[in-house]
């Protein structure tokens, strides 16, 4: 096990000297936060990809039906490949030519800069939760290849990520990305190999599993209403994320953008019925496992040779980091560009990066804390589509795409979503509290604007300027 442990670290400092590698590069917060708006189709669509392959898709995924069969994969990867294409073929084009930096610089720009500072408070803590979900599977996966406690690998994990997310800036991340892909479908190929082999081959394989857990919607799954919240969490939850966003805006044309997400979620698609594959399979040959999302860290154990171990856990840990610095680099861009800059008001180029890294710094120590504290991936994973994108969602929608609406609307919107979601789901406990965060929002945004077109115009300048919306 200790060569295991020594190949994998040695992946991990290569992925810190590429990021030290690019620093050199950056000169300005654009080159930091958005590669200097360059990325090609081939590679945004690598980026896209394996930005949103996270711990979610290998860990949580494949452990979710390891538990629940089939239906435990409704949120990923049918979800959010769903949200990928849906970003490519609604959001992506429209985004990219409003010339923003940040997703919040679209509510400065449409309402107001208090709207602006609004939504970076709801939309910069899904990002932490986000990167919180990474580091605790990144641990998970330190702990099962070296076996140290998970406490101890989440903490070492939290250091690498922060770290390596400090110094790279976007354009290094999404270098990185494009052989993290490389890795990680080869990684996820050589398992699936080595498990059907195991099961004696495809045929026999599938005979082992219950028709009940090849259901996508099974009994577990709920009503109506259960199912629709399912689904409607990974897609109106996640398609205005940050760190979708980014990759929007990097891109160096409009059409480079929309094909990107839109081929980026295909493939994400294929290479993500693998590690589900894997979690049917699973569940017959290590039953009665105490902890499911450790199922493909324990399969590779049992199945691979160190050679293809080392192969396999580098392609995990590739996923991984993929998805957490790209995560500690939204929630950066949205404190930094949005709220520290414009507060500072005079600051050099070399000062906006300097101000970026250092929150990626702080957002990666609350991560740490969130992952220690977590029961799950996926408990973070929701969380983070969950909270204050309701509100986002609704708000976006009408401010890309229509006039209706001011600053008062799109306040009270944020607002309504975030404060419906929370009572609903911590304190009411209801069975679909994004639904009707979504629901009170929409309305919401409906009745302010209403209002807002139906009083005068010195009434709304009064308002306007008690409220500073």
């Amino acid at each position: 096990m200790p060569t295991v442990v020594y190949g994998i670290i040695a992946y991990i400092l290569l992925q810190l000297l590429i990021g030290v590698y690019f620093s050199r590069r950056i000169v300005s917060e654009n080159d930091y936060l958005l590669a200097g708006r360059s990325l090609g189709p081939g590679m945004a669509s690598l980026s896209v990809f394996a930005t949103w392959f996270g711990a979610e898709t290998c860990i949580g995924a494949a452990g979710s039906v390891y538990e629940n069969g089939l239906s435990g994969a409704t949120i990923d990867p049918f979800g959010y490949t769903v949200c990928l294409v849906l970003m490519g073929m609604v959001f992506a084009v429209q985004l990219w030519r409003r010339n923003l930096t940040t997703l919040a610089d679209l509510f400065a720009q449409r309402y107001s800069a208090r709207v602006q500072n609004l939504a970076v408070l709801l939309i910069a803590p899904t990002s932490v939760m986000w990167a919180a979900a990474q580091i605790r599977a990144f641990g998970q996966v330190l702990s099962a290849v070296s076996g140290f406690e998970v406490e101890l690998a989440i903490a070492a994990a939290a250091l690498v990520v922060i770290v390596y997310t400090m110094y790279g800036g976007l354009m290094a991340d999404v270098v990185t990305d494009a052989v993290q892909g490389v890795a990680l479908i080869i990684g996820l190929l050589l398992l699936l190999f080595f498990v059907l082999e195991a099961g004696g081959g495809f045929d026999a394989s599938m005979a082992h599993i219950h028709p009940e857990r090849l259901s996508l919607f099974g009994a577990e799954s709920g009503g109506l209403i259960a199912k629709i919240e399912q689904w409607a969490i990974p897609i109106c939850g996640s398609v205005l994320s940050q760190e979708l966003v980014a990759r929007v805006l990097a891109s160096r044309s409009p059409e480079v953008a929309r094909r990107a997400c839109i081929q980026g979620g295909l493939l994400y698609l294929a290479v993500g019925l693998i590690p589900v594959f894997i979690g049917l399979l699973g569940f017959q040959l290590v039953p009665d496992l105490a902890q499911p999302e450790q199922i493909l860290p324990r399969l590779a154990r049992e199945h691979l040779n160190t050679f293809l171990y080392i192969i396999f856990a580098g392609a995990l840990i590739s996923a991984i980091l993929s998805t957490v610095d790209s995560a500690l680099l939204a929630a950066s861009a949205l404190v930094s560009h949005n709220l520290i800059v414009p507060a500072v008001r005079t600051i050099s180029d070399q000062g906006k990066v300097r101000v970026a890294r250092i929150v990626v710094m702080a957002c990666g120590i609350i991560a740490f804390v969130l992952a220690l504290h977590a029961d799950r991936v996926y408990t973070l994973v929701e969380e983070a589509s969950a909270f204050g994108s309701a509100g986002i969602f609704i708000v976006v929608v009408f401010g890309l795409f229509t006039r209706f609406g001011g600053s008062m609307s799109a306040a009270v919107t944020l607002l309504t979503g975030m404060s419906t979601w929370i009572v609903g789901h911590h304190v009411l406990d209801l069975g679909a509290p994004y639904l009707l965060s979504l629901a009170t929002a929409l309305v919401s945004y409906v009745l302010a604007g209403y209002l807002e077109t139906r009083r005068p115009k010195s009434w709304l300048m009064v308002k306007r300027k008690d409220f500073n919306f």
